[in-house]
C-alpha cells in the first residue's frame, strides 16, 4: 500500500484562512484610521514647530508635570514617548502573541518568509548605517533607528493613493511590523537600558510574575490589572529600562486563546478596547512632539551631508528594499514556497519599498541614540525624508499595480449568498474555515 503523497503547500502570498483574514482585517482597520491621523499630527507638528509659534511648540513639549516622589517628573514630550507609547507596545505585544498562538507565526513553514524578510529588513538598514555613518566618520550610535517599519504610517499611505491591496499582501506586511516591533523592543531593552536600579526592575519583574498569575487562574476585572499595570510601568521607568518594554512583556503574557464558554479571548478584548486610543490617540501625540523639526534648506542640507543622518536615509530607503526583497526572495527559494500565480515578484518590491516607512519606533530610537545632541533634530529630520522618499515611491509602484490588485480584492470580498463570508472561502478548494 503506497503513502498518501503530503498535502500540498498553499502558495506564498496566496488565500489566508477565513479566522486570520477577519483578525487581520480588524487589526488593520484600526491601524489605517490611526495611520491617518498619524499622518496629520506630523504635518501639524512640522507646521507648528516651523511657524512663528514655533518658540510655543518647544515650550509645550518640554514643560513638566508629573509625581516627582515616584520619579515620574516628566517633559510633555517624555510622557508621550515613555508613557503613551507603552500602550502602543501593549497593543503590539498583543498582536505578537496572537500571531504566534493562532497566527501566521504559529508554525515554522508559514513563519519562514515573514521571520526572515524582517531579520534581513532589520539587518541589512543597520549595517548600511554603519557603513554611511563609518565612512563619513560619524557616531556607530544611531544603527538601530532605520530598521523599524511603522504599520500604521505604511497602512495611510495605501489609503491615500486608495489602492486595493489583497488581504495577503496586508498580512504579509503586518507581520513584518510586528516582528520589527519586537525587534526594536529588543533592541531599546538592551541597548538602551541605563544606570539600572535593581530594586525597581526586580519590583516590576515581581509584578509581570503576578499579572501572569491572574491571567493563569482567569481572574478578570480592570480593576485589578489596570493599577497593577501601571506599577509595573513606573517600576520598569524607574529601573532604567526605558518604559515601553512593560508595555510589550504585559501584551505577551495576556492571553490570547479561548476558554469553553468565552466570547473572545483577555488579549482580543484588550486590544480591541485599547487600540482605537492607540493608534487614535496615543501614536499621533508622539508624532506631534517629536516629529517638530526645522525644514528649512540648510537644516534639510545637513541632512544629506551629515553622515548620521543620511546614515538613516539610505538605510530606510535602501536598506529595507535589499533587506525585505532580498530576505524574502531568498527564503522562498531555499524553502521552494510557491508564489501565489496571481502575484510577481514585483508585488513583494513594493512592499519592501514600503517597509522603508520607518515614522513612530525610529523616531523613538532617534531621541534614545543621541539623548540632548545637536545632532538628534537631524535624525529625526532625517527619519522624516527617508520615511517621505520610501511612501512616494511605494505609492508609484503600487498605483501601477492596482488594476491587479483591485480584481483580486473583488474576488476575495465578493458574498452574492449575504450570508457573511465570502464565496471564495465556500469553495472545495478553499483554506478551512
Amino acid at each position: 500500500m503506497t503513502a498518501a503523497p503530503p498535502p500540498e503547500r498553499p502558495p506564498f502570498l496566496g488565500l489566508l484562512p477565513w479566522p486570520e483574514r477577519r483578525a487581520v482585517a480588524e487589526a488593520l482597520r484600526t491601524e489605517t484610521f490611526g495611520g491617518l491621523v498619524l499622518l496629520a499630527a506630523a504635518v501639524v507638528a512640522l507646521v507648528w514647530a516651523n511657524s512663528p509659534l514655533g518658540d510655543l511648540y518647544t515650550q509645550v513639549r518640554d514643560f513638566h508635570f508629573g509625581i516627582p516622589a515616584l520619579g515620574l517628573d516628566l517633559s510633555v514630550g517624555h510622557w508621550t514617548a515613555d508613557g503613551l507609547l507603552a500602550v502602543f507596545f501593549l497593543v503590539a505585544g498583543i498582536e505578537l502573541k496572537r500571531e504566534l498562538v493562532v497566527g501566521e507565526l504559529r508554525t515554522p513553514a508559514t513563519a519562514a518568509l515573514p521571520v526572515v524578510a524582517a531579520l534581513c529588513g532589520m539587518a541589512v538598514p543597520a549595517a548600511l548605517y554603519m557603513l554611511t555613518a563609518g565612512l563619513g566618520g560619524g557616531s556607530p550610535d544611531g544603527w538601530a533607528v532605520p530598521m523599524a517599519t511603522d504599520i500604521a504610517f505604511a497602512l495611510a499611505v495605501l489609503a491615500v493613493i486608495s489602492t486595493h491591496l489583497p488581504a495577503a499582501l496586508r498580512a504579509f506586511l503586518l507581520t513584518l511590523a510586528v516582528v520589527d516591533d519586537l525587534g526594536a523592543i529588543l533592541v531599546i531593552a538592551i541597548f538602551f537600558s541605563d544606570g539600572l536600579n535593581f530594586w525597581a526592575l526586580g519590583g516590576a519583574f515581581a509584578g509581570l510574575a503576578v499579572f501572569y498569575v491572574l491571567q493563569r487562574f482567569r481572574v478578570r476585572g480592570w480593576w485589578c490589572y489596570v493599577p497593577l499595570g501601571l506599577a509595573i510601568w513606573a517600576l520598569m521607568y524607574n529601573s532604567g529600562v526605558h518604559a515601553t518594554v512593560a508595555g510589550v512583556a504585559m501584551g505577551l503574557i495576556l492571553r490570547t486563546t479561548t476558554d469553553k464558554g468565552e466570547d473572545a479571548a483577555p488579549g482580543a478584548r484588550v486590544a480591541h478596547l485599547v487600540h482605537p486610543f492607540s493608534a487614535g490617540v496615543a501614536v499621533p501625540l508622539f508624532a506631534l512632539f517629536a516629529a517638530g523639526v526645522g525644514v528649512s534648506g540648510d537644516a534639510l542640507a545637513r541632512v544629506f551631508t551629515t553622515p548620521e543622518p543620511l546614515g538613516v536615509v539610505v538605510g530606510l530607503v535602501v536598506g529595507k528594499i535589499l533587506g525585505v526583497f532580498g530576505g524574502t526572495y531568498l527564503a522562498a527559494r531555499f524553502t521552494r514556497a510557491r508564489l501565489n500565480p496571481d502575484l510577481t515578484w514585483a508585488d513583494v518590491f513594493g512592499l519592501a519599498v514600503l517597509a522603508g516607512i520607518g515614522f513612530t519606533v525610529s523616531l523613538l530610537i532617534g531621541e534614545l541614540a543621541f539623548p540632548g545632541q545637536a545632532v538628534t533634530e537631524q535624525i529625526k529630520a532625517a527619519v522624516l525624508i527617508g520615511s517621505a522618499i520610501s511612501a512616494i515611491l511605494a505609492a508609484l509602484l503600487l498605483r501601477h499595480r492596482n488594476t491587479v490588485y483591485k480584481r483580486l480584492y473583488e474576488e476575495e470580498t465578493l458574498d452574492t449568498d449575504a450570508d457573511g463570508i465570502p464565496d471564495i472561502y465556500q469553495r472545495e478548494s478553499a483554506p478551512p474555515r
